[in-house]
């Protein structure tokens, strides 16, 4: 199952932010204004000047915010309210004179010259050239604006990296919130997993408790039909019927009975969760015990066994059972109605080597490098845990052995386990751990 993807926020834009901020420019604008205007008290004639100059600036400023601001783009409305501001402002200064707090409209106006990524630097540049150049040019004090061009440098300067600052922090609090989705998102879909593995083992309890109940019967059923069977053997002469039932159907039966009790204990054996101590097995007989298992599985394939002569070995035979059961399970459900799965074994040199090939649709790259990757499945939901394949590394591995995979798109997969003679002795710590799995 794959966890829904969380809506991801949106990182804030920085000219939005900055537009979000003009009602309060133009409160602090107004009030500066309003200052200018008021140092010239009682020159009336100069006071008017003044305040219809602001006037005509601060409505030439709203205009183009609220009006030419939807049809114009930014950096041309921007542009267009430096030149509106810097010449009004020079012309005050100019004809007023460059009063201190006419200058105060420098620093203040480096807030609203601010732009990301360095897009209000030319402005403010443009705006400080033009203050400047007017009032040298028309005899003001050059250390006037001097003092108050480096006051606005400066706040220009802080307000940029705090604003770099605010939206450097703004994406990393982000990234970590996606983190976090993202590790809900896991999280969620491995309790998801773990619960169907516990259904699964639950179902493993089951079966070993059902064929428990039924070796039972099955024990009496065997010794009454070989009963019958020896006494039918013995009677002679018999009539056609019985002859029959004697050369045919009870040969069969006994068969059909011991291939039934084969199964049985295949599955007890297969099903029981107490840890497995080392013993010397036949891993041939393993092979045929796994291939029962799964024979349900491999109904709409062709299912093929090859066994060399292997000889015996030590190690844990129902850990092996297990490992085989997992992969030819795998191989009938890669495997198209018609096509093969085959089991082998031959000797090595070092050890005996097993193979598990089918005529499936074989893996992609991505897929191979992700195999033994717990909780990785190419299943549908509901269709495996993506554990299967990582607990039979730990038990190949854990033994002291290795597993080879060679895929290909289109042509099936072959899975080939090496293993040694005698299996190597893991330390009590990692033997429990395998034992764990492995259960």
């Amino acid at each position: 199952m794959r966890a829904s993807p969380s809506k991801s926020p949106q990182v804030l834009d920085p000219e939005q932010v900055l537009q979000g901020l003009h009602p309060l420019m133009l409160s602090g604008s107004l009030l500066i204004s309003a200052a200018v205007g008021l140092q010239y008290l009682g020159q009336w004639r100069v006071m008017a000047w003044v305040f219809g100059a602001n006037a005509l600036r601060i409505f030439l400023n709203v205009l183009l915010s609220k009006v030419f601001a939807r049809r114009l783009a930014p950096s041309v409305v921007e542009w267009a309210r430096l030149a509106v501001n810097v010449s009004i402002l020079a012309a005050i200064g100019v004809l007023a004179g460059w009063s201190l707090l006419l200058w105060s409209y420098v620093p203040f106006s480096m807030f609203w010259l601010y732009g990301m990524n360095g897009s209000g630097r030319g402005r403010a540049l443009v705006y400080i050239g033009v203050m400047d150049g007017a009032a040298l040019l028309s005899g003001c004090d050059p250390f006037e604006p001097l003092a108050f061009s480096l006051l606005a440098v400066l706040s220009f300067l802080m307000t940029e990296k705090r604003a770099e600052l605010l939206q450097r922090s703004l994406e990393h609090i982000i990234e970590q919130r996606e983190q976090l989705a993202r590790a809900q998102g896991e999280l969620r879909l491995l309790h998801e997993r773990a619960f169907e593995q516990e259904k699964f083992s639950s179902l493993g309890l089951m079966a070993a408790g059902v064929a428990h109940e039924i070796n039972n019967p099955m024990a009496f059923v065997t010794s009454n039909v070989n009963s019958l069977y020896k006494d039918l053997k013995q009677q002679q002469p018999l009539a056609e019927p019985l002859k029959e039932y004697v050369d045919e159907v009870l040969p069969a039966t006994l068969d059909g009975i011991k291939r039934v009790n084969a199964i049985v204990s295949d599955l007890r054996r297969f099903a029981r969760g107490d840890p497995e101590v080392y013993s010397e097995y036949d891993p041939n007989e393993e092979a045929k015990a796994a291939l029962r298992i799964v024979q349900g599985q491999l109904h709409h394939v062709r299912a093929e066994l090859e066994l060399g002569e292997v000889g015996k070995v030590v190690g844990r035979p129902q850990q092996l059972v297990q490992v085989l059961v997992n992969m030819l399970a795998n191989a009938g459900q890669a495997t198209a109605p018609g096509g093969a799965v085959r089991l082998s074994t031959r000797e090595e040199e070092d050890g005996i080597r097993v193979e598990v090939r089918d005529t499936g649709m074989g893996m992609t790259p991505e897929t191979l490098r992700n195999l033994f990757q717990p909780f990785f499945t190419t299943k549908p939901p509901g269709m495996g845990t993506g554990l299967g394949l990582a607990v039979a590394h730990s038990i190949v591995t854990g033994q002291g052995g290795h597993i080879e995979v060679e895929s290909t798109p289109g042509k099936g997969a072959c899975f080939t386990l090496h293993l040694p003679r005698v299996a190597h002795r893991p330390s009590r710590s990692t033997g429990d751990r395998v034992s764990a799995a492995a259960a």
